[in-house]
C-alpha cells in the first residue's frame, strides 16, 4: 500500500523540498518507496486569489481593518499589486493598501498585508487578487485618504474625517484631535501612579505621580489607507524616569477614530516600587449647556448607563416632554424659551454632576459612582457584572467615545471622567485601577531555606518549581493594551454606543479561508482540513473540538482573568481539591509549556473558528509580553511555568520563541508582535550567561565552547526566530546562523542524537558535538516547536543532509530498543514520557519516506496509550466553591501534544488510520 495522505504529501512537496531520499531501509524501519525525481503538483491548483470573510460575521460598521494573506511559492513577485472587491462582483473595486510581510526563498511573496478603509465592505465576503499593472493603492476605490505631514515640531495626520497632531517632544502623545475644524480632544498623555510600599504596610507611604515624556516619534506608514505613528518614551516625575513605553497610533482613511496600542515595560525594583495606577488621559472641550452634556458607560448585553451632567428627568416640576425625551436620547434639547417657566428659572438649583467613575475591580463586578465636584461625597449610581470598557463624554455638538479592550478580563480597570461640568472635561482610561490594591510583583515566597544547589533540586522534586534566588524577578516583563478613541460630531445614539462597545471588545477582523492557508503551504503544511469521512477520523475530530471547548470553558469557570494573567491557561489539574494547581510550584500558569499556542493556532488554521482565534489571540498577547523579558538581565528569554509568570528560574528561549508569535503576526500584520520577534533575534547571546542546563549538567568549559544548546528547546527555538527574520527580509546574519546550525547538526556522527546538548558559538551560530560517538535524546526537544520549524526548514531549503538527520531522529525516537541499537549502535536513552506526542515524528518520517509500515507504527504509538476522552463531570455543592465542569486527569502538556499529534497524523498519514 502506497497511498498515504496524497493531499498532504503533494502540498508539502510543493514548498520546495528536494526529492525524497530512500533512507528508511538503512535505519531499520522497513522498505522505502522509490523517491520522486520532481515535486508533485498540488492536488488543487495554488490559489492566486484569496476569499476573505469576517471572523465573527459582518459588522454593522468598522473603523478600518488590517489582515495578512499568504500566497504559494513562486507565484507572485515582490512588487505585486493587488485589487480588492466583493466576492462574486469583480467590478466592485474597493480601496486597499498592500505591503509585503514575508517572502519565499526564491524572492516571491509569501505573506502580504492589506488595509481597508473605514466602513468598506461591511457585509459579505471579499476577494483579494493580484493585478497586472501597479496602480496607486487607493485608486481602486473612492473615498477619503489618510494624509500625513511633518511640521518639524509635530506629525499632522488627517483621515479625511478627523485630524490629529502628534508632538515630537514633551508629555503629550496627542496634542489635539479635531473634526470639522473643531477641537474634540486634546492633551492626550500617559499617567502612572506609584507607592513606595504595598498596601497594608506600616508607616507613611510616599505617592508619586508620573506622566509621559516622549523621546522619539517615528512614522511607520503614511497611507493612503493606513498610517501608523510610533511613539517611544518614559514615564517621568522630576528626575525619575521609568516604565519605558511604546505607543502606536493607527489611522484609517475615512475613520472617525484612532486606535492606540500601548505597551509598557516594568523596569523598577519590585521590592520598593508598587504601581498604583497606569493609564491614558486626555481632555475634552465642553461647549454645550450643562443639560446638553452627556455621559455614557456601556454595560453587558448591549446595556447602557446614560445620563446628563444636569438632569432634566425626575424633577418635581416637569420641564416638558420634548426636553426629557431629547436628553434621554442624547440629543440637543429645544431652546430654553420653550421650557416651562417654573423650571427654567430654577435650573441653576439642579445639581451638575462633574465626576464619574466606572471601576471593574474583579471579573464579576463593576460599579458606577458620581459626584458633583472634588471634595464632595460620591454617590453610588449603578452596578453590573462585566463592563465592555467603553464610554462617552461630550455634548449634543460632539465629544469623545473611548474604549479599553479586554476591560473586565484584565481587571482591575477603571474609566474616569472628571470636570464634566466645566469647560474642560478630563478622561482617564486606567489599565490598572488606582482604586485597586497596588500592583505587588514580589516573588511569592522567601526561598523556604533553599540555599544550595541540592536544595533547589529538592524543591524541583517536590513542587516541580525550579527556584533560584534572584531569578524570580519581574524586571523586564511587559503588557500591551488596546485603546480606541472616537471623535464624534454628536452624542451617539444608544444603538451606536452599543456597537462601539462591541467593536472595543471584539474588533472586526477579516481572515482568509482555511483551504487557502492550506493551499499556500504556510506554517509547515503539516495539517489538513477537518475530515469526518472515516469513523476513526470523526472520533479524533470530535475529540479535538471537545478539548478546545473544555479549555474555553475553563477560562470562564476558573476565572483565568486579571491584568497579568489573562490569556494564559493552567498547567495541571488537582483532582483532590477540584482545582487547577494554581499554587503548586511548576504546575500553575503554563507559560507556553509544550506548545499550547501551536495547538490553538493550527486548530484555527484548519477550522477558521472565531472562538479559537480569540483564545489564541489572548494567549499570544499574554505570552509575548508577560512571559518574556524585554530588557535587563534576561532580555530575550522567557520564563518556565510557575505560580507567577516570571517566578521560575528557568529562563529559556523555548518560551520566548517566535514560532508561537508568527501566526498572529502574519494573520494580522500586528506591529507590536513584529517588534517582539525582532527582540528575540540575539537571544542566543544569553545562553552563555544563563546556561539552560546549569543545574543538571557539569559546568561548561567556556574556553572550549562559549555556550551550550540543546537542538530542540534551544537551537530549534532560535531557528524559528531566524527563519522568521529570513522570510521577513531581515539581515543575512540570521539566515547564515540558521544555515550554519543546520549543516553542523547534520554533520555530527549521529545527527540530532549527537546534538541533544551541543557546544554553541553565538557569534556565528555554529554547533559542536560534545559527546563524541555517544548518543542522547530528551523527550522535551521536539515539543517546543521543533517539529514544525524543522519541517519548514526542510521544505524551504531543500537541505538533504539536514532532512536525512531529522528523518532519522523522527524514525528512531519512538522505535524499539533493538531498532535503536541497530541504527545507532546503542539505545538513545530518551524516555517514553511523551510517546503519543512523538507519534507525529514517526508520522513525519513515514510521510517523508513514503513508508507504509512507519505510518502504521505511528498510529499504534498514537493509540497504544489511549488518551481518556474529555467527558466533563459537573461538580456542585460543598466539594467546590462554585459549580464547575471537571476532567480530573487533564493537563495542558498532554492536551497540547495530543492535539498536535492528532492534527499532524491526520494530515500526514490519514489514509493509514486504523
Amino acid at each position: 500500500m502506497n497511498t498515504f495522505n496524497r493531499r498532504a504529501f503533494l502540498q508539502i512537496s510543493a514548498l520546495g523540498a528536494m526529492p525524497l531520499a530512500s533512507i528508511t531501509a538503512a535505519q531499520g524501519a522497513g522498505p522505502a518507496a522509490s523517491p520522486q525525481t520532481k515535486p508533485a503538483p498540488l492536488a488543487a491548483p495554488p490559489e492566486t486569489s484569496a476569499e476573505l470573510s469576517w471572523l465573527e460575521g459582518a459588522p454593522s460598521a468598522h473603523a478600518g481593518v488590517t489582515l495578512g494573506v499568504p500566497w504559494p511559492q513562486g507565484k507572485l513577485p515582490r512588487n505585486q499589486a493587488f485589487a480588492l472587491s466583493a466576492a462574486g462582483a469583480p467590478g466592485s473595486a474597493m480601496t486597499v493598501q498592500s505591503w509585503p510581510l514575508a517572502y519565499w526563498p526564491d524572492g516571491s511573496l509569501k505573506w502580504t498585508a492589506h488595509a481597508l478603509a473605514a466602513g468598506q465592505a461591511a457585509a459579505g465576503k471579499l476577494l483579494i487578487k493580484p493585478v497586472k499593472a501597479r496602480t496607486a493603492p487607493a485608486s481602486a476605490g473612492a473615498g477619503a485618504q489618510v494624509a500625513l505631514r511633518d511640521t518639524g515640531a509635530a506629525i499632522e495626520i488627517s483621515t479625511g474625517v478627523i485630524s490629529c497632531s502628534v508632538p515630537k517632544r514633551g508629555p503629550h502623545l496627542i496634542a489635539a484631535i479635531s473634526r470639522g475644524g473643531r477641537e474634540i480632544a486634546r492633551a492626550g498623555k500617559l499617567v502612572a501612579l506609584s507607592d513606595d510600599q504595598p498596601d497594608g504596610s506600616s508607616g507613611a507611604t510616599r505617592h508619586t505621580a508620573f506622566e509621559s515624556d516622549v523621546k522619539t516619534v517615528t512614522v511607520e506608514q503614511r497611507g493612503p489607507v493606513r498610517a501608523v505613528v510610533k511613539i517611544d518614551g518614559m514615564h517621568r516625575s522630576g528626575q525619575r524616569a521609568w516604565l519605558p513605553f511604546s505607543v502606536r497610533l493607527y489611522f484609517y482613511a475615512g475613520a472617525e477614530s484612532v486606535r492606540i496600542m500601548h505597551t509598557f515595560v516594568f523596569d523598577g525594583d519590585e521590592h520598593k516600587e508598587f504601581i498604583r495606577g497606569i493609564g491614558l488621559r486626555f481632555n475634552v472641550p465642553m461647549r454645550d449647556p450643562l443639560h446638553d452634556r452627556h455621559v455614557r458607560f456601556a454595560g453587558e448585553d448591549k446595556g447602557l448607563w446614560a445620563e446628563a451632567v444636569r438632569g432634566l428627568t425626575g424633577l418635581r416640576r416637569d420641564p416638558g416632554t420634548a426636553f426629557r425625551s431629547a436628553q434621554v436620547a442624547g440629543q440637543a434639547c429645544p431652546p430654553l424659551e420653550a421650557m416651562a417657566p417654573n423650571v427654567r428659572k430654577l435650573m441653576h438649583l439642579i445639581p451638575a454632576w462633574g465626576d464619574y467613575t466606572l471601576s471593574q475591580l474583579s471579573a464579576d463586578g463593576f460599579q458606577i459612582r458620581k459626584r458633583t465636584k472634588p471634595r464632595h461625597g460620591w454617590i453610588d449610581a449603578a452596578w453590573g457584572r462585566r463592563a465592555p470598557g467603553a464610554g462617552y463624554i461630550g455634548g449634543a455638538s460632539g465629544g469623545v467615545a473611548f474604549g479599553l479592550r479586554d476591560f473586565w478580563q484584565r481587571h482591575p480597570t477603571q474609566l474616569d471622567i472628571r470636570n464634566a461640568h466645566t469647560d474642560d472635561a478630563e478622561v482617564t482610561l486606567w489599565m490598572w485601577s488606582p482604586d485597586a490594591q497596588t500592583m505587588d510583583m514580589r516573588f511569592y515566597h522567601d526561598g523556604m531555606g533553599m540555599e544550595t544547589h541540592a536544595d533547589e533540586l529538592d524543591g524541583l522534586e517536590i513542587t516541580y518549581e525550579d527556584y533560584e534566588k534572584g531569578y524570580g524577578s519581574p524586571h523586564g516583563v511587559a503588557r500591551s493594551s488596546e485603546i480606541t478613541l472616537w471623535a464624534l460630531a454628536a452624542t451617539p445614539s444608544r444603538e451606536a454606543m452599543a456597537a462601539i462597545a462591541q467593536a472595543v471588545q471584539s474588533p472586526p477582523q477579516l481572515v482568509a479561508q482555511p483551504a487557502h492557508f492550506l493551499a499556500c503551504g504556510v506554517f509547515g503544511g503539516m495539517w489538513s482540513l477537518p475530515d469526518r469521512s472515516h469513523p476513526s477520523k470523526a472520533l479524533i475530530e470530535d475529540e479535538l473540538d471537545r478539548r478546545f471547548d473544555y479549555y474555553r470553558g475553563q477560562v470562564e469557570q476558573r476565572h483565568w482573568y486579571g491584568f497579568w494573567n489573562y490569556g494564559d491557561v493552567m498547567h495541571t489539574y488537582d483532582a483532590d481539591r477540584h482545582v487547577w494547581r494554581y499554587d503548586v510550584g511548576g504546575y500553575a500558569w503554563d507559560n507556553s509549556e509544550l506548545s499550547p499556542d501551536l495547538w490553538l493556532w493550527y486548530s484555527f488554521l484548519r477550522s477558521g473558528r472565531a472562538d479559537i482565534f480569540r483564545l489564541a489571540e489572548a494567549m499570544v498577547r499574554h505570552t509575548s509580553e508577560v512571559d518574556i523579558y524585554h530588557l535587563g538581565r534576561f532580555a530575550g528569554l522567557g520564563t518556565r511555568h510557575n505560580v507567577q509568570h516570571w517566578g521560575c528560574s528557568a529562563k529559556q528561549v523555548r518560551i520566548s520563541a517566535a514560532v508561537y508569535r508568527r501566526f498572529y503576526y502574519y494573520l494580522t500584520a500586528d506591529e507590536r508582535i513584529g517588534d517582539i520577534m525582532q527582540e528575540l533575534l540575539d537571544a542566543d547571546a544569553k545562553l552563555a550567561d544563563v546556561d539552560p542546563v546549569r543545574k543538571r549538567a557539569a559546568p561548561l568549559d567556556k574556553s572550549v565552547h562559549p555556550a551550550r544548546a540543546s537542538f530542540g528547546t534551544d537551537w530549534g527555538s532560535l531557528a524559528g526566530n531566524w527563519l522568521t527574520e529570513w522570510e521577513r527580509g531581515g539581515k543575512p546574519l540570521y539566515k547564515n546562523k540558521l544555515l550554519a546550525g543546520m549543516r553542523d547538526i547534520a554533520a555530527m556522527p549521529h545527527g540530532f542524537f549527537s546534538a541533544d546538548r551541543a557546544g554553541y558559538e553565538p557569534k556565528d551560530g555554529h554547533m559542536a558535538n560534545m559527546i563524541g560517538d555517544k548518543v542522547a535524546a530528551s523527550h522535551l526537544n521536539a515539543v517546543f516547536g521543533a517539529v514544525e520549524v524543522f519541517a519548514e526548514l526542510i521544505a524551504v531549503t531543500g537541505d538533504k543532509d539536514f532532512e536525512r538527520a531529522w528523518v532519522q531522529y523522527c524514525t528512531l525516537y519512538n522505535a524499539s530498543r533493538e531498532e535503536q541499537i541497530k541504527a545507532l549502535g546503542m539505545p538513545h536513552g530518551g524516555t517514553n514520557a511523551l510517546r503519543v506526542g512523538h507519534s507525529r515524528l514517526t508520522a513525519y518520517a513515514a510521510w517523508r519516506t513514503r513508508n507504509a509500515e512507519l505510518a502504521r507504527r505511528a498510529w499504534r504509538e498514537f493509540n497504544e496509550r489511549p488518551a481518556p476522552l474529555v467527558r466533563p463531570v459537573e461538580l456542585r455543592g460543598p466539594a467546590v466553591l462554585n459549580p464547575v465542569q471537571e476532567v480530573d486527569w487533564i493537563s495542558t502538556n498532554d492536551t497540547a501534544q495530543w492535539g498536535l499529534a492528532a492534527i499532524q497524523n491526520l494530515a500526514l498519514i490519514g489514509d493509514y488510520i486504523p
